[in-house]
């Protein structure tokens, strides 16, 4: 069954705050965004696998620790994923990046995929899926279908806040994916808005309306 992560880093904390404020311009959101993905993807990589090398130091040779080789994807659901990418490839600059665009069908609600691009060895690497909020979680389950049909296998899924009603959502969906969130909020609201959230992280980020 999927583990639901909740990150209770001080730092992480602090910097949510400032991201849910209202008066937050931009600028800083972004900033503030970027500092937040890059100190989860310290927590999330914790158990990456390592090897044992020989190094020459300075005083003799010491046999010390590198990362195995596991290949690592991050992929971004658009548009608002797009903010968390920086902050990741910081600390794993060796990752390769696809992305995932979906849009709400105004009919049915449901999510529709209008773009995947994904690196090539996809069956190989360890994805980390990524979206600033968990709402209802219809569009991040839609965004692992599109992962699992191109052959993913080994997935997790990261986003700032999460919504009760979104993790029970995604969990029972892919029970074989573990979530890591900064947040678990309150509730959703009558217009499928996390409560007490930050409002719409794309337009925060982008500056839009």
């Amino acid at each position: 069954m999927a583990k639901v992560h909740v990150f209770d880093h001080p730092l992480i904390q602090h910097k949510l705050t400032h991201i849910r404020d209202v008066n937050t311009g931009t600028k800083e959101f972004r900033e503030l965004v970027d500092e937040v993905a890059t100190l989860m993807a310290y927590e999330i990589t914790r158990d990456l696998p390592l090897t044992e090398v020989e190094v020459e130091t300075p005083v003799q040779t010491a046999k010390s620790n590198v990362l195995a080789g596991k290949k690592i994807g991050i992929v971004p659901i658009l548009r608002a994923g797009i903010g968390m990418v920086d902050g990741i490839l910081k600390l794993i600059p060796a990752a390769k990046v696809g992305h995932i665009g979906l849009f709400r069908d105004p009919d049915t609600l449901q999510p529709v995929e209008y773009f995947v691009k994904l690196p090539s060895d996809v069956s190989e690497r360890e994805f980390i899926l990524i979206d600033p909020m968990l709402a209802t979680g219809g569009t991040a389950v839609e965004a692992v279908n599109s992962l699992k049909k191109r052959g993913a296998k080994n997935i997790r899924f990261m986003c700032l806040i999460a919504a009760p009603e979104g993790v029970k959502v995604f969990t029972e969906a892919h029970p074989d994916i573990d979530v890591y969130i900064a947040a678990l909020d309150e509730k959703l609201n009558e217009k499928g808005y996390i409560v007490p959230g930050l409002g719409d992280a794309g337009d925060r980020l982008f500056g839009t309306k």
